[in-house]
């Protein structure tokens, strides 16, 4: 079992979400952070003064696969969805699962998804 956690921009969410549930992905885990990146930040002005802003507003993405196979698919398919082409498109991890149950019926491992 693996874990894909993809931290994207705000705005690609719902793309990203639409994407998935098209390659019957049947959950996942969305989380606002906050964060940043090669980019460093950004400096706004705001009522005329100019400030930092350190940490810029992701969301992260967490999916179960219990398919090895099925995590090239689901990393292919969150990259074209959240990919803008512009700095700070995000990252893909994916992270070994080493058990998994399911609190309401008692199932686990690969079947517990």
């Amino acid at each position: 079992m693996k874990l894909v956690m993809a931290i994207i921009k705000p705005g690609k969410l719902e793309a990203v979400r639409e994407a998935l549930v098209d390659q019957n992905i049947q959950g996942l885990t969305v989380s606002e952070v906050r964060g940043f990146g090669r980019q460093m930040g950004h400096k706004e002005i705001y009522r005329g003064a100019e400030y930092e802003v350190s940490f810029l507003p992701k969301i992260k993405i967490e999916v179960a696969v219990s398919d090895e196979d099925a995590v090239d698919g689901v990393i292919e398919t969150i990259a074209a969805a959240a990919k803008t082409d512009s700095i700070g498109d995000g990252k893909i991890f994916v992270l070994n699962v080493e058990q998994a149950l399911r609190i309401r019926t008692g199932e686990a491992g690969p079947d517990a998804l």
